[in-house]
Formats: structure tokens, C-alpha cells, sequence
């Protein structure tokens, strides 16, 4: 595998463990808006985008379609919370290799990018009490598109601004935990590298068709 010229990370398991920040922020901003129990995890699944996250659990919980206006409320309350949960969260931590991968491929030459189900706001939010952020260049996110596929593709085309043409799948890698980051990398045109230091394993991921898997960033990484 030949070494790539952009290579765009996902956020929660992959890079940081947040020890639960996200859920509680949702839970938080539903019952602060409607007086509601929310759980997340009845109504969605991991590799989901924020705009998904918030609509679907709002439907299952409240029964009805949210308005436009609810969701904006319903975005500026999750990340509000978010904001002060991460800071004092005892379960958060930066994944093992994770700052020892970026700084290797940022010494290599490559662009580095962010690839997040998460709106821009909640993901440049979960990176900062680590300091991940300085690594990225730009990014992609789930305020970009609800679809996955189609933040993936968002991510790709401002990585094809930077390096001045556009990118072929073998030079351009996406790395992520779950089998909805690899498959949605193929559909957007990319390398799909998994690293099974969420909830799915190293057969998981394998199975999900990633061109390649580790089991930690403390493994070489591809193409280097």
C-alpha cells in the first residue's frame, strides 16, 4: 500500500474515548427543552451523523416529526452541555497511538483531515481538552451532510483543494472504528482503513471490506 496524500481520522473510539460526554449531552438537552428522558442508543446506532442522531432519537422519543426550529434548539443545547461535560468527564482519554500516528504521518508530508458523524462544533469540542486539533487541516462533518457518504465526499473534494488536484482512492485514506466509516469511505472514493479500537473487531472490520485493519494506532500505519 503506497503512502497517501491526505488521510482523514474519525473522532469518537478512534481517536478519543469520551467517556460517554456525547450521550449525556443529548440526554441533557432533551429533558432541558422538553422535559423528556432520551437515550440515544434505543434509537441509533454507532457511526451515525449528529443531524441522524438528534432527528431519530427526537422521534422516538416525542412521536412526531421536529421542526426546523427544534432542531436548531435541540443543536445549541447538545453542544452547549457538551462543552462543560467534556472538560470534567473522568472517562475521557486519548486512544492509544493516536497522537503517535498523527505526528508520523504529519512528519511524512500528509495532509491530515477530520472525517466525523459529528457537527463541527462537537467534534473540534471532543478533541480539545487532548489539544487533537492542532493535526487537522480541515475536515468533514456530519453539519455537512447527514448522510455519512456524503460528508466522507465533502471531506475529500476540500482535501483535493489543498493539495491542488483530485485525489484517487489510493491517495486518499479514511480511518475509522466502525464497519459505516469503511463502507461509507468506498462509496465516497477513499481507502477504508479500520482500527478495532471501538466495538467491532478486527473481523468486523474485515468483513466490512476494509483495505486494510489494525488493531490499535500503536500499529505502523498503512503506507508508511
Amino acid at each position: 500500500m503506497q503512502k497517501p496524500l491526505a488521510v482523514l481520522f474519525d473522532i469518537d473510539e478512534t481517536l478519543v474515548h469520551t467517556g460517554g460526554a456525547g450521550g449525556r449531552s443529548w440526554t441533557w438537552a432533551f429533558d432541558h427543552l422538553h422535559g423528556v428522558a432520551a437515550d440515544i442508543g434505543d434509537h441509533t446506532s454507532a457511526g451515525e451523523t449528529d443531524p441522524e442522531v438528534g432527528r431519530q432519537t427526537f422521534e422516538g422519543v416525542m412521536g412526531r416529526t421536529p421542526t426546523d426550529a427544534e432542531m436548531a434548539a435541540l443543536y445549541a443545547a447538545y453542544l452547549w452541555h457538551l462543552a462543560d461535560d467534556i472538560r470534567t468527564s473522568e472517562g475521557y482519554r486519548v486512544l492509544d497511538g493516536a497522537e503517535e500516528a498523527l505526528r508520523a504521518l504529519s512528519d511524512a508530508g500528509v495532509v491530515l483531515g477530520v472525517i466525523s458523524g459529528a457537527m463541527e462544533g462537537a467534534a473540534r469540542t471532543k478533541m480539545e481538552p487532548a489539544g487533537l486539533g492542532r493535526w487537522f487541516v480541515f475536515g468533514g462533518y456530519g453539519s455537512d451532510s447527514p448522510d455519512r457518504t456524503e460528508a466522507t465526499r465533502a471531506a475529500i473534494r476540500k482535501a483535493s483543494l489543498l493539495v491542488g488536484h483530485d485525489l484517487s482512492p489510493t491517495e486518499v485514506f479514511v480511518v475509522g472504528d466502525t464497519p459505516h466509516d469503511v463502507t461509507s469511505a468506498h462509496a465516497a472514493g477513499a481507502t477504508g482503513i479500520g482500527v478495532a479500537s471501538g466495538k467491532h473487531s478486527v473481523d468486523e472490520l474485515r468483513e466490512a471490506g476494509a483495505d486494510a485493519v489494525l488493531t490499535s494506532l500503536t500499529e505502523a500505519f498503512p503506507g508508511l
